[in-house]
């Protein structure tokens, strides 16, 4: 046996975020995609997220 050691500079997989498996779990976490050029501002979109 070697004690082989391979060096990354990306970090282990355990600490690094997971991406959302599906669309639908994407969607409970952040709701419906908006268009980048919605005409509403941050404030209603505030507004419709929390309530």
């Amino acid at each position: 046996m070697s004690n082989y050691v391979s060096h990354s500079s990306r970090p282990h997989e355990s600490i690094l975020p997971r991406a959302h498996r599906d669309a639908s779990q994407r969607y409970l976490a952040y709701g419906p995609i908006q268009p980048m050029d919605s005409d509403r501002s941050l404030l209603e979109r505030l507004i419709d997220r929390f309530f």
